[in-house]
């Protein structure tokens, strides 16, 4: 059965990036050399059995969120050292997708109870977010938010301006009261 040439390209570069030097890939390297199972097998490997776990596991939500919090913020670190400001839009703009995602699910909790394979899904969706290969936070991002950001932005920018009023009249009154009672 022939592979999607999509999957054929994650496939590529994740066996290129198998070869290139670090202290993962000389482990893996040693491995394949003693067993005579390719790197990128053993790999795949790995993944599925990351998969049955984030069906089956008992904290596969943890290791959802380790995917989509870790590599991502290692990532972003990376960029923000970096001189390329493809990056830092790249990792910026995977942000933006995933806090939107949390917060949409914040209110499906009971999807996620009915639907065993959620943290399998949740995290192959992650993976299209940030992986090169897919970008998929970039296509989200200027698919969905940000139409809906620039068709909202008047009536978006005057609530954050209350909300940070509020918030800043707030605080000087606390301000205030904490130095009334230190007096």
């Amino acid at each position: 059965m022939p592979v999607p040439p999509q999957a054929q390209k994650v496939l590529d570069d994740l066996e290129k990036q198998l070869h290139e030097p670090s202290t993962v890939t000389n482990v893996l390297g040693a491995v394949e050399q003693k067993t005579g199972v390719k790197r990128l097998h053993l790999v795949l490997g790995v993944l599925g059995l990351q998969a049955v776990y984030l069906v089956f596991g008992h904290s596969a939500q943890l290791v959802c969120n380790f995917m989509g919090f870790v590599y991502p913020a290692y990532m972003s670190i990376k960029a923000i050292e970096s001189s390329n400001k493809e990056d830092d839009t790249q990792w910026l703009t995977y942000w933006v997708v995933f806090a939107i995602l949390s917060v949409l699910e914040f209110f499906s909790v009971q999807i996620v109870s009915v639907f065993p394979v959620y943290w399998l899904f949740k995290s192959l969706f992650l993976l299209y977010l940030y992986l090169p290969s897919f970008l998929g936070a970039t296509k989200l991002y200027h698919r969905f938010v940000k139409p809906f950001a620039s068709k909202h932005s008047g009536f978006i920018d005057s609530k954050v301006g209350k909300f940070t009023d509020r918030v800043n009249n707030a605080a000087g009154k606390l301000v205030d009261e904490v130095r009334d009672h230190l007096e």
